[in-house]
């Protein structure tokens, strides 16, 4: 059995975020713009609006890169060099040696690891930020950069003109990571066509994909939706909060539960071209509470829709994505 003890204490999880407190100006004032990631006045949704607008004006290849169990194979030498260059207070970094030492527990036994970051921590994405700025920084400096880097803390993606260009960026982004204990990893790594809508890419639980516009013909725009994935993440909550075995509890219970998930993915999701999908996670709630409700009172048959009609939905007060979508605008210019 192995546990990991670099997981922090609540005492220790104090001190990291007064630390966090203390660091984060002083490494903001480096951090370069093409970072989003767990930084002040910086979100998700940027991210999402910068890749956007660069694909629409003219980047039509994206490296979909993904590295390979970031937090827990940054290199702690270059980490500590990284943070030694902006802070001078060896007791500051004496701690934090002693928190990325603190090494993994194993049948009984300690061993140093000598790599990663404290996990679950609230210092840890800062201290990501401060090792990764290293690739920001090599990125930014190259005379000819062959695409435009957007990075969400560990995340990131290269959007270029080319596959060739593309081809180039898949080959410095992995000498550029490497001495920072970080790689690629192959299987997940890819180059991806957006023209004309041939392919899609993942990134921040969107899927990004060009669609013609409907109303210039032969024009086509980025758009974003909610990615396979969170579909069948939230699809999974929902059929968990209205399992049979909940059939004993009162149904405002049940649609308070529901509320909260609903709520909180729709206040990410809005942001982008998401009616259709908004509109699909409705149709499964209103499934999910009819055949739930029928349980309930030993119903049976799946004629749901005619017994339990919108309005029914409507009367328990249960939350609706639909009309909550926030559209972007296709033009690459805004």
């Amino acid at each position: 059995m192995q546990f990991d003890v670099t997981v922090p204490t609540v005492r220790d999880r104090v001190v990291m975020a007064a630390a966090k407190i203390v660091l984060e100006p002083i490494f903001e004032a480096d951090f370069l713009p093409v970072s989003f990631g767990f930084r002040p006045k910086r979100s998700a949704n940027q991210a999402l609006e910068a890749i956007r607008v660069t694909a629409n004006r003219g980047a039509e290849w994206v490296l979909d890169a993904d590295v390979s169990d970031c937090f827990g194979s940054i290199d702690q030498d270059a980490l500590v060099a990284q943070l030694a260059r902006r802070v001078a207070d060896r007791q500051m970094l004496k701690l934090i040696r002693a928190w990325l030492r603190a090494g993994v527990l194993e049948d009984g036994v300690v061993a140093n690891t000598g790599s990663g970051t404290p996990q679950g921590s609230p210092i840890s994405p800062l201290l990501a930020n401060v090792a990764l700025h290293a690739f920001d920084t090599a990125w930014e400096q190259q005379r000819a950069k062959p695409g435009v880097l957007i990075r969400y803390c560990d995340d990131f993606v290269v959007l270029c003109p080319s596959r060739a260009r593309a081809e180039e960026a898949r080959r410095r982004v992995a000498a550029m990571l490497t001495p920072l204990g970080l790689q690629l990893r192959p299987a997940k790594t890819s180059v991806v066509c957006l023209t004309r809508g041939r392919g899609g890419v993942d990134f921040l639980g969107f899927h990004h994909r060009k669609l013609e516009s409907w109303r210039w013909r032969g024009r086509w725009y980025l758009q974003r939706w909610p990615s396979q994935r969170a579909m069948q993440s939230v699809r999974a909550k929902i059929r968990s909060l209205t399992d049979r075995r909940f059939v004993g509890l009162p149904v405002e219970v049940i649609v308070a539960r529901l509320n909260r998930v609903l709520r909180g993915w729709a206040a990410y999701f809005r942001n982008g071209n998401s009616a259709r999908k908004f509109a699909a996670i409705d149709g499964y709630v209103h499934e999910r509470l009819a055949i739930w409700t029928s349980s309930k009172h030993g119903r049976q048959g799946r004629n749901w829709q005619s017994r339990y009609t919108a309005a029914w939905l409507a009367r328990l007060g249960v939350y609706r994505l639909s009309g909550k979508v926030r559209y972007a605008t296709a033009h690459a210019s805004r």
